[in-house]
């Protein structure tokens, strides 16, 4: 089996073949294409078919005419040359022979025996609406303007039939000169969810590389090549050095010639497919070619070019014996017409067309002979196709498989003998997955370079799906924005251009997104807009617990401490009721305590404690003062111990930002998205929309033509509408949009207390930076806003500082000062009352003892003691008791 080559060159050769019969003569016109090769020889073997068959009763004459196809004004010309002189001769064609394949050549001829109502066979290719100048034509014309799509118009269609039943999700099909497929490009996958480009091969080894580099890019992995075994064999060494070979991909390669496959390619298992011929007609092709010499390549074409002429003439003889063709037919010149006088014929070429019994040499003619359906366009010849499993090996093919084969035809499904070794020679449905972090991070040790929730993710709908991935990032490091001009970039970018069948990771849901691209549900519950920043370090402290009250606190309640101690060794020196100063009065106490200046000091540090005191002075004013001090170290108490309470927790208390309100309204933090981010994107857009509320509102209010009534209801003293987003775009331009994710952490980790940096993103970038960076937060802290050092000091009522102030407790010091006046004030009255007020004489009353009675006292009352009886020294009834001391044994100290 050899190749047939089928071209696209732009020029035309015109024949005009006449048929004669000895009793019968009859002419055709035929119109062939310079370089159609086995259409030429096709009817030169007629020729000399019918010499040397005479029970045909047909005498061939044949004129030639060569004209480029590439003008198609020429090529018209040129018809018509040879047209009028046919008639002027007196041969007016009975038939239009048309083996012009497409293009100008064949919409030349078409328009021409449309217009003129000439009987027309065409070869042309194409399928219902494809020629477009006989598209719609009536009922009359359609009976003699005839068209039979040739044998490489139809093997194309191998390649609907078999992604049909592979599967194949993505395809390229590459074609050689021997093809047409201008047609086919919205035809041949029409309706199939599958990923295909069609398109030609390329000559240069270089041109052919970066050809099939390019469909690598587009993540193609089934090819299938319509070609002669040269272009097979140089696309198989192109194949190799664009993929791996440990990459198993199909190749199914159609054509019709005979001989082996030969390539670069050193190790290779393909799906080779080639027409056969029936069985019943190998006697009759193997005499053709050796009796007429019908060789030329493709030998199906050739041979089909010769079933059809011969079919066509054999209709016109039949139609000519059995008085079906006008005896006068009207010929009319190229001249003559006016664009709507076309003649009328009476004749069904037809229906002598199918009804012809002369064998075919390779297949059978598959004509339509509905009425109701379309004779163009569904014609054809039916052949087959084997499907072998061919093994290339260092070059050369070394096993050949039979697997299946192929009847011919618009809609007809491939026989495969076992559906696991066709299973075997497809290649794996591999997406191409372009993604960028977070969730996703790099891994040399893992299967993909790459590991992470996504990861594992894409891992188990693999699995459960059946496909094969390969991963990388996207260069420019974005999910996806949209321009001005309406380019994309990053991931989207990938996707629209299919240089990636899968876009992996946290990519946000947006409106012009969803335009382009499909999203899946998403797999994270944070959605939105946060805002991240850096983590407050709290430093710890040994001597934290001093920092619950301020300094001048402290001091002060050390001051008070000295003081008092002082004064109540002062006061317990100078009251003539102390115990130092009334020794012999509280000599009987249990508690005998002098409060000297070491003991006052004592008193009041152990009065703070839970312990207490001790023993109180004995002078009232001493008491006073003491009841003083433990009036102030209660309050002391009690307020440092509330106080330390919530000074402990109070940096976790802190208020944070809740919204975008409150990052607007400062001015020491500065705060930016990424550029290019959606977040970036939100921002700008709602300053956007803000400036055209703005500009509507001012449009509308300063509308002259509006009654002074609407614009009064229009005119206020401010804008009704918020600028808070045109503000904060406005402060983003200013600090800078980072680049990058990367850039962003490093600003944010780098955040001090005097130059913040507050990053806005996408909720779950930020959430995973936080949960993997125990440095960062996602909630602000109130305490970085209240940094800036231009902003008035003004007393609000929020505003309180961590520990106590004097202001918050100078009352405690108000009270001890109180005591201790009241306390001098008592010593005062204690002198007083000692000095200057008379004191009472204090004497003993004793019986006289009874005289004869010696020895022994009478019961009798001693003023001033609290006992009935006891020996006396003297016998005095009554006695002063300063007046048993010497006048010295009482020194005031006063």
């Amino acid at each position: 089996m050899r190749n047939f080559n089928v071209l696209l060159a732009l020029t035309a050769t015109i024949c005009i073949l006449t048929v004669f019969d000895y009793k019968i003569n009859a002419q055709t016109i035929f119109i062939n294409e310079i370089d159609n090769d086995p259409a030429t020889k096709a009817v030169e073997v007629i020729e000399t078919y019918l010499k040397k068959n005479a029970q045909y009763g047909l005498t061939l004459r044949i004129e030639r005419i060569e004209a480029n196809k590439t003008d198609a004004k020429d090529l018209l010309e040129t018809i018509c040359t040879k047209y009028a002189a046919s008639i002027e001769n007196k041969y007016p064609p009975h038939l239009i022979l048309d083996t012009t394949k497409s293009g100008v050549p064949s919409e030349t001829v078409k328009s021409f025996t449309q217009a003129l109502g000439l009987p027309t066979i065409s070869a042309s290719y194409g399928q219902e609406g494809d020629l477009r100048q006989w598209r719609d034509i009536d009922a009359d014309k359609q009976k003699y303007l005839l068209q039979i799509m040739p044998p490489a118009d139809i093997i194309p269609e191998v390649v609907r039939s078999i992604v049909r039943k592979m599967n194949i999700t993505n395809a390229a099909v590459l074609y050689d000169n021997t093809f047409i497929m201008d047609h086919k490009y919205k035809s041949l996958l029409q309706n199939i969810q599958t990923r295909h480009v069609i398109t030609t091969i390329t000559q240069g080894d270089r041109e052919r590389t970066e050809e099939i580099e390019k469909l690598r890019n587009l993540d193609i992995n089934n090819f299938f090549i319509l070609g002669n075994l040269r272009t097979i064999g140089q696309v198989l060494g192109t194949y190799k050095v664009i993929y791996e070979e440990n990459e198993q991909r199909i190749l199914s390669l159609e054509k019709s010639n005979e001989g082996e496959i030969t390539s670069k390619r050193d190790n290779a298992t393909i799906m080779f497919l080639k027409p056969v011929v029936y069985t019943q007609q190998r006697e009759r092709l193997g005499q053709l070619r050796t009796t007429y010499n019908l060789n030329d390549v493709p030998q199906i074409m050739t041979v089909f070019y010769f079933d059809l002429a011969l079919r066509a003439f054999l209709a016109i003889r039949d139609m000519i014996q059995a008085n079906a063709w006008p005896s006068a037919m009207k010929y009319m010149g190229c001249d003559d017409y006016q664009g709507g006088n076309t003649p009328i014929r009476n004749l069904d070429l037809r229906e002598y067309f199918i009804k012809v019994n002369e064998p075919t040499s390779y297949g059978q003619f598959e004509l339509v002979n509905e009425r109701d359906k379309p004779f163009n366009g569904y014609s054809y010849v039916r052949f087959e196709m084997d499907i072998d499993m061919v093994e290339i090996r260092g070059g050369n093919s070394v096993n050949s498989k039979p697997i299946g084969r192929w009847t011919a035809g618009l809609d007809s499904p491939i026989m495969i003998k076992d559906e696991t070794i066709i299973n075997n020679l497809t290649a794996d449905t591999v997406y191409r997955i372009y993604t960028q972090a977070p969730f996703i991070m790099r891994d040399p040790k893992a299967p993909k370079g790459y590991k992470g929730y996504c990861i594992d993710l894409i891992n188990e709908i693999s699995e459960i799906v059946h496909f094969d991935y390969t991963i990388q990032e996207v260069e420019d490091g974005k999910f996806g924005n949209m321009d001005e001009n309406g380019h994309w970039n990053g991931i989207v970018k990938k996707l629209i251009d299919k240089q990636a069948d899968i876009g992996l990771g946290s990519m946000s849901v947006m409106a012009e997104r969803e335009i382009v691209i499909d999203f899946t549900v998403p797999y994270y519950d944070l959605v939105g807009i946060t805002i991240m920043m850096q983590r407050p370090s709290t430093p710890s402290s040994l001597f934290k617990f001093l920092t619950v009250l301020e300094t001048n606190v402290w001091l002060c309640i050390l001051a008070a401490y000295f003081f008092t101690s002082f004064l109540m060794w002062v006061f317990d020196r100078w009251s003539p009721y102390s115990y130092q100063n009334n020794r012999e009065k509280y000599k009987d106490d249990e508690e005998k305590r002098e409060f000297n200046l070491k003991e006052c000091l004592w008193f009041c540090m152990t009065s703070l404690t839970p312990q207490g005191g001790g023993e109180a002075p004995k002078n009232l004013s001493g008491r006073l003062v003491a009841a003083t001090w433990w009036l102030f170290g209660f309050i002391i108490i009690a307020s440092y111990t509330a106080n330390l309470a919530a000074f402990l927790t109070v940096s976790r208390l802190d208020t944070p930002v809740e919204s975008l309100d409150d990052l607007a309204k400062q001015y020491k933090i500065l705060y930016a998205p990424l550029n290019g981010s959606s977040a970036m994107t939100y921002f700008e857009r709602m300053a956007n929309i803000e400036q055209m509320f703005y500009e509507i509102w001012k449009d509308l209010s300063l509308n002259d033509s509006l009654t002074p009534l609407e614009r009064s209801k229009l005119a206020v003293w401010d804008y009704p509408v918020s600028d808070k987003y045109t503000k904060m775009w406005q402060a983003m331009q200013e600090a800078q949009l980072p680049t990058n994710l990367e850039e962003a952490v490093a600003r944010v980790r780098n955040s001090t207390s005097a130059t913040g940096f507050a990053f806005l993103g996408d909720a779950t970038d930020i959430h995973y930076l936080v949960m993997t960076n125990c440095d960062l937060q996602v909630k602000l802290k109130e305490k970085w806003w209240k940094n800036d050092e231009v902003q008035a000091k003004c007393d609000k009522p929020e505003d309180q500082s961590d520990g106590i102030s004097i202001e918050n407790i100078g009352g405690v010091f108000i009270v001890i000062f109180v005591g201790i006046g009241m306390a001098c004030i008592t010593l005062l009255f204690e002198y007083w009352w000692y000095k200057y007020r008379k004191n009472p004489r204090i004497i003993d009353v004793t019986e006289v003892v009874p005289s004869g009675k010696k020895g022994k006292l009478p019961e009798g009352i001693i003023l001033g003691r609290n006992e009935k009886h006891g020996n006396v020294k003297s016998n005095i009834a009554l006695r002063s008791r300063l007046n048993q001391y010497p006048s010295n044994a009482l020194k005031p100290r006063y």
